[in-house]
């Protein structure tokens, strides 16, 4: 098929797994639902699916709409294209990490659908960080601008998600992460090179000044290398949630860096 073909397939099954969006059933064809080599694709899964989001924060900043309303609604889509796939990820984890006594514990917790105060508190966060850096840095864009950093901090998410996966043991034998396989290592260089490429050009035709840039890259490095540590201390290694929580981590990071520097 070529490196097209394959890479085309690699994308609609990123965004199939990482989006409640459907795609064409060519390219599942004799696919058994692992992800070894398809994960070079998340960052630009990442891109496609908040492309919506990002139009909308785009539209919404040409017609001069309040930009705490625009960022509400910039998440609100994110959330309802991934089926908030992360933002429960997020919540499991810090169930367990903050509810679990040992290692076992904690991933008895997380496999654990309630949500209980440490999920409640960490998604009221997630959401209100989110939304209060989004409403400080979208107007300070051009319409076009706005949209390419939401793009950005999409794909650079997605690149921490395969970082965080494949730095990291499996932390369970069973689970999403661990039936999707492991991550091939060339499949995680392209993801992590790809992501961090396409996040800077976003960023700079988005007129990101340069300190935003570094920003960005540290409070990435930072969040990424933290939590991955977090997690090898609480759990010893990934599992599907903390894959999520990576992203909704990551995405934080990135915007806060974004509205204090830009």
């Amino acid at each position: 098929m070529g490196f097209l073909g394959d890479f085309c397939d690699d994308v609609a099954r990123s965004i199939g797994f990482l989006s409640r969006i459907p795609m064409p059933a060519r390219h599942f064809v004799g696919y058994d639902g692992r992800l070894n080599r398809a994960v070079r694709a998340f960052p630009l899964a990442g891109i496609v699916i908040v492309l919506p989001a990002a139009a909308a924060a785009s539209a919404m900043i040409a017609l001069q709409v309040s930009s705490l309303f625009a960022a509400f609604v910039v998440v609100a889509l994110q959330a309802l294209l991934t089926g908030a796939l992360h933002e429960d990820g997020l919540g499991d984890t810090a169930d367990g990490f903050g509810g679990g006594r040992d290692r076992d514990a904690a991933l008895a917790i997380m496999k654990d659908s309630r949500i209980g105060t440490y999920a409640a508190v960490a998604l009221i966060l997630s959401f209100g960080l989110r939304v209060s850096a989004l409403a400080s840095i979208l107007p300070l864009f051009t319409p076009l601008g706005a949209g390419m950093a939401v793009l950005g901090a999409a794909a650079l998410s997605r690149a921490a998600m395969v970082w965080h996966w494949s730095s990291l043991p499996p932390a369970r034998s069973g689970g999403v992460a661990a039936s999707a396989g492991e991550p091939d290592p060339g499949a995680s260089r392209f993801a992590l090179a790809f992501g961090l490429l396409a996040t800077m050009l976003l960023f700079y035709f988005a007129k990101v000044p340069a300190l935003g840039l570094i920003a960005t890259l540290g409070a990435f490095f930072t969040a990424v290398k933290g939590f991955g540590r977090l997690a090898a201390a609480k759990i010893g290694g990934h599992t599907g949630d903390t894959i999520g929580a990576t992203q909704q981590l990551t995405e934080i990071a990135v915007l806060g860096a974004l509205a204090l520097t830009v």
